[in-house]
């Protein structure tokens, strides 16, 4: 039996299961958790602590369709100050709870596209942000950009502000692709922005680009990535295009019959793979690649490449606070998710409280479970010994649930000195082998595909 029948076989070309940047997954979220619940885990936070904060502006000048964020257009900045005015003030009930001495290992700005914030909301926020917690040596201070929302006067700020890391979204150069998917940036606009962060010494630079797009070949495919690795940026996300038009809406625009074969995506995986791999970049995880220096090459080899909402991470603070409509917070004590409507979080900021309207308390076995998806996803390997000392495990049941995935996947999972390994050929099938630690019903939620 070749490769892609025995893939076949095991549900990688019909299979739709989660991205696990969480678990449990924000599906099986529930309004068990509230404002009060939110406020009690920041006040839990050590004093001292570091702490990681994600910040969400959810506008765009224009709806890319292919775009599956919760984002609204606009084309006027009223809307976006209103809500800047609206984090400015969540910030503040945010310091006011937060215990002394915290600072911040990680500050990350996405939506949305944040460099739409006129400068002065710019340096507000970051400011704000930064009276509230200041950025902990070696901390790292990144922002996605869009080529098409950013100047020499907004990099200027960004740069005063203490950037260290642009994350900028290319999807694919091809211009009918970006025409159909209503994204319009060429590579020459793409050159731009690049050479504006870096001659302000950002020398950090994602990039992050799709597979799986209307009419994508192996051919344009190619000449995307080669395009893309001109710009030298230090690690790439290759994600697979997400077609979830009953989450949205906008996604009806992009023509279904033109979509590429679950088998053809799998070839347009590694055909953009095999590039990265030739110019030197080394795969992270199941879908990032990173040049040997960057700081996911490091946490990779030490074995401390975690998951967290934006994907892979190197960041190791146990909390995550989101701020923002629909943002998602992290603690130990489980995940806060504030309101996904913007109206319905700014009328919560203005009433002096929390908009968080669902989340989830960790149970027991969510630790567990959870710390074997993570390991799975981000080391291709559990190890039993680890899951016993961590989380005091009950070392039958889980050899149990090993041997039961073995016998699920068959010489795709090996069991080897008390650790579950993921071999090299397994590798497409991550999300599918994690699913099986996952004790939650997919029933209730659509997922993307598994490639």
């Amino acid at each position: 039996m070749d490769i892609h029948s025995q893939l076949t076989r095991l549900g990688l070309f019909d299979a739709r299961v989660p991205r696990y940047t969480s678990y449990p997954t924000a599906p099986h979220f529930s309004d068990a958790v509230g404002p009060a619940q939110f406020e009690q885990w920041v006040e839990a936070i050590p004093a001292g602590a570091q702490i990681s904060v994600y910040l969400h502006v959810p506008f765009c000048r224009r709806l890319c369709w292919f775009c599956a964020c919760r984002t609204q257009g606009t084309q006027s900045d009223a809307p976006v100050r209103a809500y800047a005015k609206t984090l400015l003030a969540e910030i503040a009930l945010l310091r006011a709870r937060l215990p002394a001495g915290v600072q911040l290992s990680r500050l990350h700005w996405g939506g949305g596209t944040p460099t739409l914030l006129p400068l002065d909301l710019m340096r507000q926020l970051t400011e704000a942000l930064l009276e509230t917690a200041p950025l902990a040596r070696g901390a790292e201070f990144s922002i996605e950009i869009d080529p098409n929302e950013i100047d020499a006067a907004r990099m200027d700020v960004l740069a005063d502000c203490g950037l260290t890391r642009a994350s900028i979204g290319v999807q694919d150069f091809d211009p009918q692709i970006q025409t159909v998917i209503g994204r319009s940036q060429s590579y020459e606009m793409t050159r731009r922005a690049v050479d504006l962060i870096r001659e302000r010494g950002i020398t950090s630079l994602n990039a992050d680009i799709l597979y799986g797009l209307p009419h994508q070949t192996p051919d344009r495919m190619s000449q995307s990535v080669q395009k893309l690795l001109s710009l030298e940026p230090d690690r790439v996300a290759l994600y697979g295009y997400a077609h979830v038009p009953w989450m949205a809406r906008r996604q009806v625009m992009i023509p279904q019959e033109h979509l590429p074969s679950a088998q053809d995506r799998l070839t347009l995986f590694d055909t953009a793979a095999a590039l990265f791999h030739a110019d030197g970049y080394h795969a992270i995880g199941i879908d990032h690649f990173a040049l040997a220096e960057d700081a996911l090459m490091h946490a990779q080899n030490a074995g401390q490449l975690r998951r967290n909402f934006q994907g892979y991470t190197d960041d190791q603070s146990q909390v995550l606070i989101g701020l923002g409509a629909s943002a998602i917070s992290r603690f130990p004590h489980g995940y806060a998710q504030n309101a996904p409507a913007t109206g319905a979080h700014i009328t919560a900021i203005e009433q002096q409280r929390f908009s968080t309207t669902k989340g989830h308390i960790f149970t027991p076995a969510d630790h567990i479970h959870g710390r074997i998806i993570e390991a799975l996803m981000c080391d291709f390997a559990v190890d039993l010994d680890e899951l016993q000392a961590r989380f005091n495990a009950d070392p039958i049941r889980l050899r149990r649930i090993f041997e039961q995935c073995q016998a699920r996947f068959g010489d795709y999972v090996v069991l080897s000195n008390r650790r579950l390994i993921l071999p090299p050929k397994a590798r497409p099938l991550t999300r599918i082998i994690a699913q099986h630690f996952d004790c939650y019903d997919m029933a209730q939620a659509g997922h993307s595909l598994a490639i």
